[in-house]
């Protein structure tokens, strides 16, 4: 019988209405099948593991990461899939990092969740678990069909690093601008296999040292020297630069030496564009040329998520400056397109 393990973080999916003060509240998961009779059906063999305390998803830290992926770790010989349900405001940082944490991941690791309480008439809960249980389970030719970190929400599966939350009031809570679904679920599953990561070829990696000491600098029109020397003359280790369009930005020549005397001091910085569609371009534009002379990293077409986790994780590796710019530039779990 197939195996799942059902890790419950938090988040909306997991909770009901209190009969006496009609205010929502947590259930225990290890009541699952009773809160959710149709899982019964799936004629699977569910472990559920629950946190404790359970935890909004505003409170997600590097640490819980990696609890979590520690977990997937210890239990990876003993299940055929992993379906983590989590709070939606910071589902795509959480998928974005166990991507990197688990390297050479073959098994189908879901995250997913919902917009209404598991309790409500109209929620959204039963569905997405169900799918996302599904997707976890389905496997070709005696391997798993899904062999990397993905979001399951309202009827399409996403490459994990590829997605963000756009919607915070519609059931199509998440997107993948930059990337096709991996799937689709109507009346049959429809699997997209062109864009799945293939089956690695080397022994499940666990990479637990995250530093997440990174600077976010959003430039806007009328940006001031005060607010960006507040972040590129701060004690951290890199920044992401949130620039225009193909990744433009002013040229005018107190910000360009404040970029420059970062990087000086040896701090890393990745351009990303604030445009949800499209790819950083550095040099298309004279205004993007003089950052990729100075060094300015190009982020390409990822996410903010991804852009910011995977930092984390290449900064916890100890490398030398050279290879943690070479490495932000290749695509190591399918989170960016050159």
């Amino acid at each position: 019988m197939t195996k799942i393990l059902i890790i419950y973080t938090g988040g909306t999916i997991g909770m009901v209405n209190d009969p006496g003060t009609g205010a929502l509240i947590p259930f225990d998961f290890k009541q699952i099948q009773q809160n959710v009779p149709e899982l019964k059906r799936l004629n699977y063999d569910l472990d559920v593991y629950s946190f404790d305390p359970i935890l909004d998803s505003s409170n997600m830290t590097p640490e819980i990461w990696a609890d979590i992926a520690q977990l997937i770790y210890n239990k990876y010989e003993e299940f055929d899939g992993f379906v983590i349900l989590h709070g939606s405001d910071t589902m795509a940082f959480t998928a974005s990092a166990l991507s990197f944490m688990l390297e050479n991941l073959g098994k189908p690791v879901v995250l997913t969740g919902s917009q209404l309480p598991i309790g409500e008439i109209r929620t959204d809960a039963k569905e997405n678990l169900i799918t996302a249980l599904e997707i976890a389970a389905t496997k070709t030719d005696g391997t798993a069909m899904i062999p990397e970190v993905c979001i399951y929400f309202d009827y399409q599966l996403f490459r994990g690093n590829r997605s963000i939350k756009y919607n915070a009031e519609k059931f199509e809570a998440f997107r993948s601008p930059n990337y096709p679904i991996l799937a689709e679920a109507g009346v049959t599953l429809s699997f997209f296999k062109n864009y799945i990561l293939p089956q690695p070829g080397k022994a499940l990696k666990l990479n637990l040292k995250f530093n997440s000491n990174i600077g976010v600098l959003k430039l806007y029109p009328g940006i001031s020297p005060q607010a960006v020397k507040a972040i590129t003359d701060s004690p951290v280790d890199a920044i992401i630069l949130e620039t225009f369009g193909s990744g433009n930005t002013t040229t005018a020549q107190w910000f360009i030496d404040c970029l420059q005397k970062a990087i000086n001091k040896g701090k890393v910085i990745v351009d990303i564009t604030q445009c949800q569609r499209g790819s950083v371009e550095l040099g298309m534009y004279q205004t993007s040329k003089k950052l990729q002379q100075m060094g300015v990293v190009s982020g390409y077409d990822m996410t903010f998520e991804a852009t910011t986790t995977k930092m984390m994780y290449l900064m916890g590796q100890g490398l030398d400056r050279n290879e943690l710019v070479r490495l932000i530039e290749l695509p190591l779990r399918g989170e960016l397109t050159v």
